[in-house]
């Protein structure tokens, strides 16, 4: 009987890569593990990944555009954009918070991204400025804000919940044991009548 072959794909091995972070942790993960939970040599890997940082890079990358799909989903769902952005915002931060309490390895990976690929963390953060642009868009259109500057009025929110996404943050809120829902509730209830009453960024 003929041997199966292995077909290799970039999604196999961030699949075998990350289940090995999760066992072992990043540092004790290398290219010969992955290799070897596929059934092939780690030469072969190099076809796809230059380096074990890029498997790691990529893992985060997944991760990231796992909360950019969380988030766009409620560009598409019913109701006030008010009650839409609270929703992004707590479903991103429970995702985060998820991570920490039972996926630490991945947030530990994700937490050593953010000081060693600035770039990364660039990228990701305009891709959900954009997100809550096009919200924020959504919502001046249907009469509901009043918002000069869309951009900017993104930049503001961003800005605002960064604490309640942000890795590091997530982790000290939740061995602080603090309220964060609430404040998460308060700070986005805060912008958004706000943007009822009215913006206007050229005053």
């Amino acid at each position: 009987m003929a041997e199966k072959q292995i077909v290799l794909s970039p999604a196999a091995i961030l699949k075998a890569a990350t289940a090995l972070v999760r066992r072992l942790g990043e540092g004790k993960t290398n290219m010969v593990d992955i290799g070897k939970a596929l059934g092939v040599s780690h030469a072969a890997l190099y076809r796809f990944f230059p380096s074990k940082a890029a498997v790691m890079d990529a893992i985060v990358q997944e991760a990231m555009d796992d909360e950019e799909e969380l988030a766009a989903r409620w560009l598409d769902a019913e109701g006030p954009a008010a009650d839409r952005l609270l929703r992004m915002v707590l479903d991103i931060h429970h995702r985060k918070r998820a991570r920490f309490t039972g996926d630490r390895e991945i947030h530990d990976l994700y937490r050593r991204i953010l000081v060693e690929r600035q770039d990364m963390i660039i990228a990701y953060a305009q891709r959900m400025t954009l997100l809550i642009r096009k919200l924020i868009a959504q919502g001046v259109e249907r009469g509901e804000w009043k918002v000069s500057d869309l951009s900017r009025a993104a930049g503001v929110v961003r800005d605002a919940v960064t604490v309640f996404v942000h890795p590091q943050m997530v982790a000290q809120a939740i061995e602080a044991n603090a309220p964060v829902e609430d404040q998460i509730r308060a700070t986005v209830a805060t912008l958004t009548r706000a943007f009822e009453a009215g913006v206007d960024y050229s005053r």
